[in-house]
Parts: C-alpha cells; structure tokens; sequence
C-alpha cells in the first residue's frame, strides 16, 4: 500500500503549498467510443478516486475521426489509452519517447469466431475462410502464420459486416471479445464459437496507459497519481458497484447501451482480459519484462517488428507491480 500513500500525499501536498490549489487538470484520451472496456477509467472520475489523490482527469473519446495518440505525441494531452504494445514498438522504431506505464489489460481482446459445429478447436480454423482486416493481417495474423501455420491464401478482407459470416459456416471472423460475439448472438440468432488469440499465445498486453517520458521526468507523482488512480477504479468498476461509471460511459456514447456494457464486464471478468496471471499477485496493471520481451521477440520472428530496436525503453515498471488494490478482489 506504500504507492497508494504516495498517491495521496502528492494531493495533500498540492493543498499544503496552497491553501486554495485546485487539482491539477490531466487529460487522458482513449482509443476509441466510451465502452465499458474504459470502465475503470471512468470509475475513478465518477467516484472521485482520481480527485481524492490531486488530479482533475476529464477522459476524452477516440473514434474512427479522432487522433488522441497525435494529441500525445504533441502535449495538448498527458495521458493515452494505448491499443498493445506494437504501438509502443513503432514508437521506439522512430524514436518517438512514449512509454507505457501500465498494462490495465493482461489478455489481448482480439478473437477469432466460428460457428458452431464447425470449429471446435483453434486448429479447426486452419481449415476456414477467415475474415481478417488489413491492420489485423499486418499484425496479428503474421504470428498465427509465423506460429500456427495459417495462410496468406485463406484470409480475406474483412468489412467490418458480419452479414458473410452469418451466411457461410465455413467463413471464420475475426472480432473483438466483446463486440462481434455479441452482434452474432442477438442478429444471428445463436452463439459462436470464439477463440481469444491472447490463449493460443499471442502474448501482448493491451489497453495500456501510454504517457511521454518527458511526463514521467518532470511529473512523476502525477503519474503514479493517475496509475494508482485506474487500477483503483479497474478493481472497483469489475467487482464494485459501476452504476456511476455506466452512466458516464453512456452520456459519452449515445450509441452504448446498458446491455451491451453488462455483456462486456461479463465477457472481461470470465476471461480474465484484465485480473488474471500475474495480476494475481502484482495488481491489475502489472508488467513484466518477460511479457513485453517475449511478445517482442515473437513479434520479431513473424516479421511485424525489426530486430535490435530498444524494446526496454517502451515500458516501465515504476509505477505498477506494487498489490495495490488487491484487497477490492473478492474472495474466490
């Protein structure tokens, strides 16, 4: 609980140096639409976690027209909701100093559905048609070649419309666990099979938190700050009470419904996307180097990355790793 200390004494410090401070302003911008896949981030500002340690976070939402990453990179920014560490790969390539500070999830959710009775096992879709788009086959699907012998020959493009899987049983799909599962189950009437890639090896975290390391030089009790703050409200989102985040997530996206963000906590917590391995022990956020290294070279070996870039400067450790927030799990 040493970090949690630390945590508070940064906002207890902001108050002493000035009896009328106001928290410091941070922005944290996701990847993509509100979703209950940025429910701890959005925990932590609805139950005043992140205030309660001196930080005012306001979370600004990706989308398919917005670059919260460009923010990063050019200090309009602080925070960024990183999608797996390849990002933080490419970012040493070009040596640009962005560094992930910690891991909210242990399992990547990208998956592969079948329909059932047709693909029983993750072997079996070798024998499928697969639907996989172009950032999916410059990435991902080089390791299932690399590793799982898949081909080039049996992947087309994917549309994002599943109406072709819905049609063919011998198409296979890719998706994301909380996404396509779900438009298969309520437009096509039946339930997939789906196979997460993170349990057949694809080792890489995601949903990182990406910051500048000028940040981490300069600020680094905000930085353990907003760190501390998430894995707070990662912990309190899964297994508290969300009713406040929902709300916000849902005032942020009028697309969300209240269904599909039940599916998506259900979804996360039964695969262990965020508390899982060495979670258990180190805390929701945890990182370790035998992780980022071993997805590094894997990554390496199927030809996505380049060899010799200085993968240890993309991520640290400082921050996380610490048990914090290991009371809030309940008791198994």
């Amino acid at each position: 609980m040493m970090i949690r200390i630390s945590c508070l004494a940064f906002g207890a410090a902001l108050a002493a140096g000035n009896a009328a401070a106001q928290n410091t302003s941070v922005t944290f911008g996701t990847n993509w639409l509100a979703q209950a896949e940025h429910g701890g981030f959005y925990q932590s500002v609805a139950d005043g976690t992140y205030a309660e340690c001196g930080l005012d976070v306001e979370i600004i939402s990706g989308g398919p027209q917005v670059n919260n990453r460009a923010l990063l990179l050019a200090g309009r920014i602080q925070f960024h909701m990183g999608g797996d560490l390849l990002q933080a790969f490419n970012a040493a390539a070009e040596d640009i100093p962005v560094v992930a500070v910690a891991a909210i999830f242990q399992k990547h959710p990208q998956v592969i559905v079948a329909h059932p009775g047709v693909a029983e096992s993750w072997e079996d879709l070798r024998d499928l048609t697969l639907l996989i788009g172009d950032n999916g086959f410059a990435s991902y699907y080089q390791w299932m070649i690399a590793e799982h012998g898949f081909t080039v020959e049996q992947r087309q493009p994917y549309t994002f419309n599943p109406a072709p899987f819905l049609a063919d049983d011998q198409l296979g799909m890719q998706g994301y666990l909380s996404s396509e599962p779900y438009v298969i189950q309520t437009e096509g009437g039946f339930t997939p099979n789906v196979f997460l890639i993170a349990d057949a090896g694809y080792s890489s975290y995601a949903t990182t938190i990406e910051t500048m390391q000028a940040t981490i030089d300069e600020h680094p009790e905000m930085v353990e700050c907003f760190v501390n703050g998430s894995i707070l409200g990662w912990y309190n989102y899964l297994y508290g009470d969300n009713a406040a985040a929902n709300e916000l997530i849902l005032e942020a996206n009028p697309d969300m419904t209240q269904d599909k963000i039940d599916f998506a906590i259900a979804m996360m917590i039964d695969n262990g996307i965020v508390d899982s391995g060495d979670t258990l022990e180190l805390g929701i956020g945890a990182m370790t180097e035998e992780v980022v290294g071993g997805f590094y070279q894997d990554m390496v070996e199927a030809g996505v990355v380049e060899a010799g870039l200085d993968w240890q400067s993309t991520y640290t450790t400082a921050f996380v790793n610490q048990g914090l927030g290991l009371d809030l799990r309940p008791a198994q």
